[in-house]
């Protein structure tokens, strides 16, 4: 599979994230159809099939990415108040 350049998908990630909020803005049929086009281009170039797996393999693309993507597991320890820490040596109170 061919990659994208990580800065076309830079560009890609800039324009979806614009897009999203001008179509929460005013509903465009332009926006709908420009911002359809860039999800498009999202998932072939990355590989995915829906734009969630496209830009978290964008993201994880970019210069600085991290090895590996933890956004879920940190949103989910966030919530729960935990850390990965905790599962390694148990609660702190122990």
């Amino acid at each position: 599979m061919l990659l994208a350049h990580p800065a076309v998908l830079r560009n890609l990630i800039e324009q979806y994230e614009t897009l999203r909020i001008l179509q929460a803005e005013n509903g465009d049929e332009e926006v709908r159809r420009r911002l359809d086009d860039i999800v498009y281009t999202l998932c072939v170039s990355t590989g995915t099939s829906d734009v969630d797996a496209a830009l978290i393999a964008a993201r994880h693309r970019l210069p600085g990415a991290r090895p590996e993507d933890d956004s879920l597991r940190t949103a989910v320890e966030s919530a729960a108040g935990t850390t990965g820490a905790d599962e390694l040596h148990g609660p702190a109170h122990l």
